[in-house]
């Protein structure tokens, strides 16, 4: 077959299997949920700004490269190479579904159906599908890799509708609910594992969303043992303690990342039973989690657990912020977004990615951090099966498309600032449906000039929700060059207007630098940030500055920032870099800043957290 036409008929191909993905019927929840999504995530989207090179990393560079035999080395011959192997093809196959629901890249695909049909046939008969031998079933990490394995094998199912990944997940959730429980002969959930059985209590998510998918009442049962026994004599007494004092250190032995996990689970088994006892506590720990425990870059945890008030070491032994915590505070985020459309969730969500998230992703090498340190050198790794963060991380870059607009209670909103396209149809004032079609064109976060061409379906009535960042200054909203008089509302500036078939909008908004304080922690230290992105001093460009013991300057205020982008060494990846200066008329250059995301990315030291002799007050 000559080229062209070799290349034609490839194309065709192509071309029919996108077409038939795109028809095929995806599987939905057979049970709803009595408390209804009040944010709705857009799923016709295609971006193309820095949060999109991001996720195409994230797929080129780590997910397509993952060795399944690694991956699949434990169930195949069991016992595992070490306890927690287990969770590793379930937090792949997340990715994984995530990554193939945005990009319908076939490769992606074929590299799920080859670990899905591995994996599946190392099940045993009696559904048990982790890594250890008899002896030791149940003692370690098997309900957590059996949460993950369902987890897992349900994102599969719902962007490929293969059945058997379905009855697979079915048959390991079974064989859970029946040696678990209150009956004779059954074991005590919380003793399974550790954190006072919230690591195991964390299978609590799965169990809601099978419920959902199956309408199978054990599953809502075993849900209800989950949140029984999270209260017993050997539980974390999770909702009690929280409702005591709201304090999350004060829960089982504050281990972050599974306190986080089962606060998804109860999230989603509230939005499914209208139960409120279980919103209310959470919304107090995502309170005290921000006031006291979250560092500025969006990720928590010292030492893996949630420390004391405003206790927020950055450096290399503290071990902060393990990408575990980072992407499941992501998920609360999300989850609370869901349900409240409350656009203080949507900020953080904005500020952990654009920051901790992006930052323990190496953008040259797709590899990632476990801990990713505020003051010190990233180290990024790249193995496929030894490291609960180095998946994790994925999971949450791969998260990112569903994140930056949707509709919230029926209105189209943009949440993050992000480059592309977005199809929706939405309802407009007199009740009929329309089909809309948003493109914006942006450089964000570079400016805070952002364009989007509204072309409706019809010319109608409806409301559009932009999002006003409390970073941001000097918002407005120009469209086809009439300046609005919108709602604001929730920190959303809303425009409720008859809108065109190519109506064009004009976003603005100053991105003014930020000066914060590092007391209590570290104290006379400031840090800078810009935008949504807190910006750190990295050595490849600031070769005899950054052990600087420390600065003097009369006032914060008379910092000058400006970007010059030709700073930045040729093999760097990103376009941002600020120079630091002070004095109006004759500049004193004090030294580079590049956003926390990109730097460390040549294996260089970096620090956030930068010595300054006269102090300031600032709040963070």
């Amino acid at each position: 077959m000559k080229p062209i036409i070799l290349g034609i008929f490839l194309l065709l191909v192509c071309n029919t299997l996108f077409a038939v993905h795109q028809n095929d019927s995806v599987p939905g929840y057979i049970v709803p949920n009595k408390i209804a999504d009040k944010f709705q995530t857009s799923t016709e989207v295609k971006f193309t700004g820095l949060l999109n090179d991001h996720v195409f990393i994230n797929m080129e560079k780590r997910l397509l490269n993952i060795d399944s035999a690694i991956l699949l080395s434990g169930f195949v011959k069991r016992p595992g190479s070490q306890s927690w192997i287990g969770e590793h093809v379930g937090k792949f196959l997340f990715s994984a579904a995530n990554s193939y629901r945005y990009t319908h890249d076939v490769r992606m695909k074929a590299l799920m159906d080859e670990m899905v049909k591995k994996y599946i046939v190392t099940q045993l008969p009696d559904g048990y599908l982790g890594t250890y031998l008899p002896d030791n079933y149940w003692k370690s990490w098997d309900v957590w890799a059996h949460k993950y394995a369902i987890i897992g094998l349900l994102g599969y199912y719902q962007v490929t509708g293969d059945k058997k990944a379905l009855e697979t997940a079915k048959r390991a959730a079974d064989l859970v609910c029946k040696v678990f429980g209150e009956g004779p002969g059954q074991l005590d959930l919380n003793k399974s594992g550790y954190q006072n059985g919230m690591a195991s209590g964390s299978i609590l998510e799965p169990m809601v969303d099978l419920y959902r998918y199956t309408g199978d009442e054990k599953y809502l049962s075993f849900a209800r043992y989950i949140l029984k026994n999270f209260e017993s004599e050997t539980g974390a007494k999770i909702i009690s303690t929280l409702q005591e004092g709201g304090n999350v250190t004060k829960v089982g032995n504050a281990k972050a990342y599974e306190m986080l996990s089962c606060f998804v689970g109860m999230l989603k088994y509230y939005q499914l039973t209208g139960e409120q006892q279980y919103l209310t506590p959470l919304k107090t720990a995502w309170q005290d989690i921000v006031t006291n425990r979250l560092y500025i870059t969006g990720t928590a945890s010292t030492e893996e657990v949630f420390k004391e008030a405003h206790f927020l070491p950055a450096d290399s032994i503290s071990e902060m912020g393990e990408g575990c915590v980072t992407t499941t505070w992501i998920q609360f985020n999300a989850q609370l977004l869901k349900i409240t459309g409350e656009q203080k969730y949507a900020a953080q969500i904005e500020k952990t990615i654009y920051n901790h998230l992006l930052g323990a992703q190496s953008p040259i090498t797709g590899c990632v951090s476990f801990y990713t340190l505020l003051q010190g050198p990233k180290l990024y790794k790249c193995d496929d099966g030894q490291s609960c963060c180095l998946s994790s991380i994925s999971r949450g870059v791969s998260m990112i498309p569903a994140l930056v607009c949707g509709k919230i209670n029926g209105s189209f909103s943009v949440l993050l600032y992000e480059p592309g396209r977005v199809t929706e149809n939405i309802v407009a004032t007199d009740g009929s449906t329309l089909s809309l079609l948003v493109t914006c064109t942006t450089d964000f976060p570079l400016t805070g000039n952002i364009k989007y061409t509204v072309k409706a379906s019809q010319r109608k009535k409806f409301n559009i929700n932009f999002r006003i960042p409390d970073w941001a200054e000097g918002f407005n909203i120009i469209i086809n060059g009439v300046k609005q008089q919108g709602t604001v509302a929730d920190q959303f500036y809303g425009v409720n207007r008859v809108w065109g078939t190519n109506d064009e909008v004009s976003v603005k908004f100053k991105m003014p630098l930020q000066v914060l304080n590092g007391a209590p922690t570290y104290p006379n230290t400031i840090a800078f940030k810009r935008g949504p992105q807190v910006l750190s001093l990295d050595s490849a460009l600031n070769p005899q500055r950054l052990d600087t013991t420390s600065f003097k300057f009369d006032k914060p205020s008379s910092f000058i920032i400006s970007s010059n982008h030709k700073l930045l060494p040729k093999d760097w990846i990103g376009r941002q870099a600020y120079e630091l200066s002070i004095g109006k008329e004759k500049k004193q250059l004090l030294f580079v800043l590049v956003p926390f995301a990109d730097a460390g990315q040549l294996s260089t030291n970096q620090k956030v957290w930068i010595p300054f002799a006269n102090g300031i007050k600032s709040d963070k």
